[in-house]
Parts: structure tokens; C-alpha cells; sequence
């Protein structure tokens, strides 16, 4: 849909826009938090990016549901909670816990009901559990199940993690498949860099001339055949790769190419790269040793 067509409000055309947002009760929520958030990002996203949103009807109303979408840029999660907020709910995200250490960023961060993540320490499941609870208490969160920015050459979906896929078949949570493309153009992804606003700058942000924002939300991936069965490797692994190839298609038909046959896995790239690296020092070694007989 392009910025045309837009329904009242802005939002997609007969999304829930504006009023009647699902209120939710992540722990410190606090509706004034979330009332200046959108008093003071909204007008600014109208104005700094362009839009062109399909199947903000797909997003359900109200209850828990999970949004599982592609990442290709640090500035997708901005247009895809802008997506959301205008579909009708307010966007809940998983975010580093040292961006909640800063005084003011972590205010609003919990006063938002945004969910911390302690990455590599034992307090790493805890979010996940917090997650859970938050999708009980009937909120809407956004989760990137392909776990970081894709590393794949022509930005297509990486394989998933099946984290997703996990909560969802736990907590009977509906996971509604999103496509986004056009952030890369805003902020291109380069990994290693510094963070924060002097990480921003370094990494060049290219707000003008307007960038547009493309989204697209597909229905609910329909995740019922695994209902009752074991949250075992084989059975999480089906489901999420389910869940990939609906975000995969909504991502081809929104840049208008065909998707590569096979999903680039990142974990497999680095394993066959420390294979190399570990097998590079022994293949040098028996190059240059000369054999028993001087040959």
C-alpha cells in the first residue's frame, strides 16, 4: 500500500489506528511512559520516513501475539514498531540490558515495558521468561528470530533460531510473519562498530532524501499440526522454518525478486570457517616438512 493509501490516521488501511490500543501489563509498564513515546516518535517517524504498508490487518487486536520479523538494519525496528503502533498495539522489543544502564534510555525503556536482555550470562534465559509472561499478559512483541542483523550478501532471511518458535508453541501465542525492507537504505548494518549516538554517526545515517519504509504482514503462520507434540529439536526446527519461509515471501513479493533456493545459515558459515582456520595450520605443516627420504 503505498503512502496514498493509508487509511485515516495514517495507519494501513483498516487498521486499528490511534485510540483502542491493547493496553498490556509488562512489569513497569506505566501508560504515561507509553502515551509520551508516542506523542514524541510518531509525528517524528511520519516525518522523517516514507511508507508503503500492507496487512496491518493481520495484526490481531488484542490477546498475546508474537511479530516475527526479518532484520536487516539497526533502524528496522523503528519502522516496524511504527507499523505496529498504527496496526492497533503497542510494540514491545527484547533489548541489550546495557542500553537499560543508561539513566534516561533505561527510564523510558522500563517505563515502556520493553524486555532486558543479559546476553552471555547465566541471566540470558531470564528474558525469555519475562517474554513469556508478557505474551500471557496479552502484549504484543517483536522478535527477530534469525537473532541478529542477516549476514546474508543480498539481505535475504538467514535461517531462524527456534526461539520463536519455542514461546509460541509454550504460550499459544499467534505469530504473525513481517517483512520489512528499505531501513538498510536509512542505516546500512556494519557490525563491529561503536554503539550508541557516536556509533550511529560513525555508521552513517542517511535520512535524506526520505527513505521509504516497506512493510508487509502476512496472516498467522498456521502452527496448529505441532500442537501437543514435544518441544523437541525436530519439532521446533519444522515450525521455525515455517515461520521463515512466510516472512521470506512477504519479503519477495516486497522487493519483487525471487528469494535464493537455499537459506543462508549463518552458524554453519562460522563452523566451516573455524574448521579451515584449525585445519589451515597442519595443511601449511605438511606443505613445508620435508619427507623421510629429503624428496
Amino acid at each position: 500500500m503505498s503512502e496514498a493509501n493509508r487509511g485515516p490516521g495514517g495507519g494501513p488501511q483498516g487498521a486499528r489506528t490511534g485510540h483502542g490500543h491493547s493496553p498490556g501489563h509488562s512489569p513497569g509498564h506505566s501508560p504515561g511512559w507509553r502515551r509520551l513515546t508516542t506523542v514524541v516518535l510518531r509525528p517524528l517517524l511520519f516525518g522523517l520516513l516514507k511508507r508503503d504498508w500492507r496487512g496491518g490487518d493481520n495484526v490481531p487486536a488484542e490477546g498475546g501475539v508474537i511479530i516475527a520479523a526479518n532484520h536487516i538494519s539497526e533502524a528496522d525496528p523503528l519502522a516496524l514498531a511504527h507499523f505496529v503502533f498504527e496496526a492497533g498495539r503497542y510494540p514491545v522489543f527484547l533489548a541489550k540490558s546495557t542500553l537499560f544502564q543508561a539513566r534516561f534510555v533505561g527510564k523510558v525503556l522500563r517505563g515502556t515495558g520493553q524486555i532486558p536482555v543479559h546476553r552471555d550470562s547465566a541471566d540470558a534465559a531470564l528474558a525469555l521468561d519475562d517474554a513469556e509472561r508478557a505474551l500471557l499478559d496479552g502484549e504484543c512483541l517483536i522478535f527477530y528470530p534469525e537473532g541478529s542483523c542477516t549476514r546474508d550478501p543480498e539481505l535475504w532471511p538467514m535461517t531462524g533460531q527456534t526461539g520463536v518458535a519455542r514461546m509460541a508453541l509454550k504460550t499459544g501465542a499467534k505469530v504473525v510473519p513481517v517483512a520489512n525492507w528499505g531501513a538498510h537504505e536509512l542505516m546500512p548494518y556494519r557490525k563491529g562498530e561503536a554503539t550508541g549516538l557516536a556509533g550511529t554517526l560513525k555508521k552513517g545515517l542517511h535520512p535524506f532524501p526520505r527513505k521509504t519504509m516497506r512493510v508487509a504482514a502476512g496472516p498467522p503462520v498456521d502452527l496448529s499440526r505441532y500442537e501437543g507434540r514435544s518441544l523437541g529439536r525436530e519439532t521446533l526446527r519444522a515450525a521455525t522454518d515455517e515461520i521463515m519461509a512466510a516472512i521470506t515471501g512477504l519479503l519477495a513479493d516486497l522487493r519483487g525478486q525471487e528469494p535464493p533456493k537455499e537459506r543462508y545459515d549463518h552458524h554453519r558459515v562460522l563452523e566451516e570457517r573455524r574448521r579451515a582456520a584449525s585445519a589451515a595450520p597442519e595443511f601449511r605443516s605438511a606443505v613445508r616438512e620435508p619427507k623421510a627420504d629429503g624428496s
